[in-house]
């Protein structure tokens, strides 16, 4: 537990190290696809903020062993849920970000890593009413926020490198997350210079 809470953290911080410098005439720029920045900004918030709900949470059973797993499952969830309702939570995270997306941002991080230390590793309820330990949880938050941390540095011009440590696990978990949903040896034959990967690929 100790080991993916620290990577976490260290993801959360470096996130946060972005926001603050974002400018200001950039906020109601391009972000990705549908979202502006704000909105890129709030859905990647959502990784602190669900993190933080669901430690309120209790489930009665363990569905999801892996972080891997997590992703094959909740891919099936946001299908039925619908693209719209997708970029609708998006663009809501990035308004409840108020006056000062970097100030509200900073609150977030230290009130979730706050609650993350006397956390223990609980059975929690997560979306779509699956159970999965804290432990397996948080890792599929640090790919979120590293993924959408160079979403936002792309779509700002800004220069940013991801910490080592979430870079690693980010990058694992993804290749992990290719072999659960059947898509493996299309990430091995390219990342071995093989073959190249179809438009529009992706593991989530």
């Amino acid at each position: 537990m100790a080991a993916r809470a620290t990577t976490y953290e260290s993801a959360a911080r470096s996130f946060a190290g972005l926001v603050h410098r974002i400018p200001g005439d950039r906020w109601d720029g391009p972000g990705l696809a549908e979202w502006d920045v704000r909105s890129l900004v709030g859905h990647a918030s959502r990784s602190l903020i669900t993190v933080s709900t669901y430690l309120q949470t209790s489930a009665g059973h363990e569905d999801l062993a892996t972080p891997q797993a997590y992703y094959a499952r909740i891919g099936e969830i946001a299908s039925s849920a619908g693209a719209d309702a997708i970029v609708e939570r998006g663009r809501q995270a990035g308004r409840d970000l108020g006056a000062d997306p970097a100030v509200t941002i900073d609150q977030l991080v230290e009130r979730v890593l706050g609650e993350l230390v006397r956390a223990d590793d609980p059975l929690i309820e997560v979306i779509g009413g699956l159970g999965i330990r804290l432990h397996t949880y948080l890792p599929t938050r640090t790919f979120e926020l590293a993924v959408h941390s160079l979403d936002i540095a792309r779509a700002t011009g800004l220069s940013f490198t991801l910490p080592e440590d979430v870079l690693d696990e980010a990058t694992v978990l993804a290749a992990r997350i290719g072999v659960a949903t059947g898509d493996g040896e299309t990430l091995l034959m390219s990342l071995t210079g093989r073959s190249a990967l179809p438009p529009s690929f992706s593991v989530v």
